[in-house]
């Protein structure tokens, strides 16, 4: 058999591939005679079914399966012999004019790019710092608080952060709008959940008022027979409560899991969980810079076929997680396309990282995998058992190898960047609105 390669892009391997047709008809007899050995057929007993019988009724079988053979075959000794990281899977094409005696084939395929990485020294990181102190767990339980509001009723007018119940018509043109009336309707004042025209309205009002008034909605309204369009509501307020947030006490404290009630218990518990949110937080932003840093020190180009790949598997996780979500995904059309640009990321840093793991021996110890879990265990009531969960099972615990290699990784880029300390603010942090 003959190959011959071509290269007609970066990425893009052809090799044209020959394979003799006599050492195929010699693999069809041998793949025959020994499916007679088996193949039944009615008024034969198992391997006495005569050859031609045998090569009428699977002689197609065994050509198709004895020419694949002979192609992956010599496929792949070339591949070998140049030293070829095939990418995905080749396409095998028939080619036609072929020479008496033989069979040809174009092999098309992408391999793998090489990955050169530059130098990291010059480039600004900044590793975001915070020190959890009683500021940090002071705001955290006042989340906690806010979390549990309770309300009770009170005899004036609303204002913001009451919750309100009311009836409202809405109309358009003098006729009720579908969805523009409901009864005994609740919801917080200035929440957000209703538009803010509306929750303004609100205002001012006590049980028993009620008021009439114009508002137009938005022109991005996701009604689009609403959009832009002026409606006048009629709304009567039945009943105005006041939040009343919890004490911090021993049956707050019990509420949260302290099960003697100790509330400076509780605060170290809530400092603890803290404290391991802000690492996971500045370690995830820490990482982002770093990937950043990678991809502009190792410029390279992907195979389609890893990102095609990629992109699928994107594809696949939304339509899991909009099923979770209780949603029908064959109503709901997710194309792989949309995460094209995503993927392409992916499969460049899983590239890059591959290369520098093994280039400077970063891979993850049996120790670090297991500091990583016992941590992660810690924020449990019984820590062990999520270690158990984790050593159940390989592919489990692969996904906390993973991680602590990523960790490696950022490490050892920090270590070679121009890094350093920047403070960050607690909320700025969190992602919480300043209050």
């Amino acid at each position: 058999m003959e190959q011959n390669q071509v290269t007609p892009s970066a990425l893009e391997r052809r090799i044209d591939i020959s394979v003799s047709l006599a050492d195929i008809e010699k693999e069809v007899d041998a793949r025959l005679k020994r499916m007679a050995r088996t193949v039944k057929m009615p008024g034969f007993r198992p391997g006495k079914v005569p050859m031609k019988i045998v090569a009428q009724t699977h002689g197609g079988q065994a050509r198709g399966e004895a020419v694949g053979a002979a192609v992956e075959k010599a496929f792949g000794e070339k591949v070998r012999a140049d030293n070829l990281r095939v990418a995905g899977y080749p396409s095998i094409e028939p080619k036609d004019g072929a020479a008496e005696g033989t069979l040809e084939f174009t092999a098309v395929f992408e391999v793998y790019p090489d990955v050169v990485l530059g130098e990291f020294a010059g480039r600004k990181i900044e590793r975001p710092v915070l020190e959890v102190g009683d500021a940090e767990v002071d705001k955290t339980i006042e989340v906690l608080r806010k979390q549990r509001t309770s309300f009770k009723a009170v005899e004036r007018a609303a204002v913001q952060g009451d919750r309100v119940v009311i009836d409202f018509t809405g109309r358009m043109g003098g006729e009720v709008f579908d969805g523009g009336q409901a009864q005994d309707f609740p919801f917080v004042v200035g929440a957000g959940s209703m538009l803010k025209d509306f929750e303004d309205a609100v205002v001012g009002l006590a049980a028993g008022e009620g008021k009439t008034f114009d508002m137009t909605f938005p022109e991005d309204y996701h009604a689009a027979d609403l959009a832009g369009k002026q409606v006048q509501f009629e709304i009567t307020v039945k009943a105005v409560e006041e939040p009343v947030l919890p004490e911090v006490d021993a049956d707050f404290a019990k509420s949260l899991g302290v099960a003697d009630g100790d509330v400076a218990k509780l605060r170290e518990e809530v400092k603890g969980n803290l404290e391991r949110e802000v690492k996971r937080r500045i370690q995830s932003r820490l990482k982002e810079q770093v990937m950043d840093a990678l991809i502009e020190v190792a410029p390279i180009e992907v195979p389609k076929a890893l990102v095609q790949a990629e992109s699928n598997q994107l594809a696949d996780n939304a339509r899991r997680d909009l099923e979770m979500r209780g949603l029908k995904t064959k109503d709901i059309p997710v194309d792989p396309s949309w995460f094209k640009d995503q993927a392409e990321r992916r499969v460049k840093l899983g590239l890059i990282m591959a290369e520098l793991v093994k280039t400077s021996e970063l891979h993850a110890k049996p120790e670090q995998i297991r500091a990583l879990v016992e941590e992660m265990a810690q924020s449990y009531e019984d820590p062990s058992e999520l270690v158990r969960w984790y050593y159940a099972q390989p592919e489990r615990l692969a996904q906390a190898e993973a991680v602590v290699i990523e960790d490696n990784v950022v490490e050892w880029v920090c270590a070679k960047a121009d890094t350093s300390d920047k403070d960050v603010a607690f909320d700025e942090l969190m992602g919480n609105n300043a209050a």
